[in-house]
Formats: structure tokens, sequence, C-alpha cells
């Protein structure tokens, strides 16, 4: 289980129970090939107001990154870019800008996974509702249609400025990628595996060039509730993971 581990190893890295849970989905990320050569990231919000957070550090692979390397950044430290262990530029104004702006999003992934960037990169790219995955959406995502070039902060502050309303946990980011919030990092780290399938349901479906079977709004709707009221999905799926992780004698949470 996510928190279990003994930390008699590592007396001085705090926070490390959100470490060694965000290292796993880094980790996991990669093995789904959802990864992006040694860009994307992760980060975590460790305190009440949000403000600091923990992200993974600059250029290194997901496959080989420990709960003590992630970074503990402070959203509001002008000299976070002149730390000798500096975050990605793009990765400080993107998550910086949010974790500074949207305390509300305590969690947020970053990637470039295929299917969710290929509809990132339709004309209209919403998810219509078409399966059980596809509904989960419903309602739940915002489209960003205004890509101006990588994320340094002024484009981290506008993609912050479209993430007002908690309901809606994912940002389709035009022409990029996807950004997905959350709480926890299980629940944001589910979130992110069912978008990308249910991204991939959708894309090959439309790749048949037959009709699709929509569901109703309402059903939509009801479904959409229904999973965000299933009890301890995310927790159990992030706990399996960090089990395979641990039993597999994984370095992740070291």
């Amino acid at each position: 289980m996510p928190g279990t581990r003994p930390i008699a190893a590592t007396p001085n890295i705090a926070h490390w129970q959100e470490r060694t849970e965000l290292t796993a989905a880094l980790r996991w990320t990669e093995r789904l090939n959802m990864h992006e050569a040694v860009a994307n990231h992760f980060s975590l919000a460790v305190n009440e107001d949000g403000t600091q957070f923990l992200m993974n550090p600059n250029q290194v692979h997901f496959s080989r990154v420990r709960a003590s390397d992630l970074l503990l950044l402070d959203a509001n430290d002008p000299d976070t870019l002149d730390r000798p262990d500096a975050p990605d530029p793009t990765a400080w104004g993107l998550h910086g800008s949010i974790h500074r702006l949207c305390p509300h999003h305590r969690c947020l992934m970053h990637v470039h996974s295929i299917h969710a960037t290929v509809l990132a990169s339709l004309a209209d790219s919403n998810l219509p509702p078409i399966d059980q995955n596809t509904a989960t959406f419903f309602n739940r995502y915002v489209i960003d249609e205004g890509y101006g070039g990588l994320a340094f902060e002024e484009e981290g502050a506008r993609c912050a400025g479209m993430l007002d309303d908690p309901k809606k946990k994912v940002m389709i980011m035009g022409n990029h990628g996807i950004l997905v919030m959350g709480d926890t990092v299980a629940e944001t780290f589910n979130r992110m595996y069912y978008f990308e399938r249910a991204a991939e349901t959708y894309i090959r479906a439309l790749q048949t060039g037959r009709p699709l079977r929509m569901i109703s709004d309402e059903i939509a709707e009801k479904t959409a509730q229904e999973l965000e009221d299933y009890p301890g999905q995310a927790e159990r799926h992030l706990a399996e993971l960090m089990a395979i992780l641990d039993e597999e004698g994984s370095n992740y949470a070291s």
C-alpha cells in the first residue's frame, strides 16, 4: 500500500509518502509509453495553500527518477530558475503558474501521450461519450485552443487562467498534449490513464469511418458521476502498481 514503506534510510527527506507515490506514477507512465523522452512533468502540492510542490528533476528519464530525486519547489520563489538544481523552465512555467494561481488543483500530470495528443490535434478536440471510458469525462474537461508555443511563464499563466472550474480536471491542450489534475497522485494518475484509454477508443472508432453509437447526455453525466463516486478504485490502482514495482525490486522508492 502507498505510504507503508519505511523511511529510516532517508530520514532527511520530507514528504516521503508523496514522493514514492509520485515517482511510482512516473515509472508507470514510462512503462505505458505515455512519456516524452526526458520531457513532461508531474507535480504535487505538499503544503496547505498549494504553493510548495514536488516535481521531477530536469532532463531525467521517467524510468530512472527516484523518490529522493524529486525537487521541492516554491511557486512564489522568483529565484527558482537560478537554483543549481533548477527545474526545466517550461515545467516551472506551467506547473509553477498553476500551483500559484489555481491551488484547488493539487496534483498535475502533463504528458504528450499519443492518443490524447492526436485528439488535441483535431480541429474539434471534444471527446464525445461513445463508451464508459469516454463518458467518464463528460463535461469534465476544458479545451485550450490558444497554443502559444513552449510553456514558459507567460504561457503557463495563460493556461492557469482557464482552470478556475474545479469540476474540469483535464485540459486538452490544443496542438500540444494534455494536462490532468486531481487532489492526489492516485486520483490524477488514474484519470490520466483512463483519459488516454478513452482518447484511443475514440480515435480508433473514427478510423473505422462508420457512424458512432452515442450515449445520451443524461446517461453520460450519470456514468461520470457514478465513476467519481466509485469507492477506492484510484487508490487501489496505484497501490497495485507500487506493489508490482516492489516485487520487481525497483529502486523508485529510494
